[in-house]
C-alpha cells in the first residue's frame, strides 16, 4: 500500500502534539496491514462515505480515505475525545 505524503499541517500537528515518535511506531503497521487489530481501524459514520480512521495513541486517531485500491491519504489527525 501507499501512503502519500503528509500535508505539512499535518506534519505540525504531530511535532506541536509529540505525537512523532508513535506516528513512526504505527506507521508500518498501517503500511503492512491497514486492518492491524493494533491499530484499531474503524469506518467513521456516515459509512457511505467511506472515510475510516486509526489509532496513533489513545488519544489520537488519524482520518484517512482510499484514493483507489493500493493508495492511501491522510486527512486528518485529531484529538478522539474533543
Amino acid at each position: 500500500m501507499r501512503i502519500l505524503p503528509l500535508h505539512p499541517d499535518l506534519e505540525r500537528y504531530l511535532q506541536k502534539h509529540r505525537l512523532l515518535k508513535r506516528w513512526q511506531k504505527q506507521l508500518p503497521l498501517f503500511e503492512q496491514n491497514w486492518r492491524h487489530p493494533g491499530l484499531h481501524t474503524e469506518i467513521l459514520e456516515p459509512k457511505e462515505l467511506r472515510i475510516y480512521s486509526f489509532r496513533i495513541d489513545l488519544q489520537y486517531r488519524a482520518i484517512f480515505v482510499f484514493t483507489d485500491k493500493e493508495t492511501v491519504e491522510i486527512i486528518d489527525i485529531n484529538n478522539h475525545y474533543e
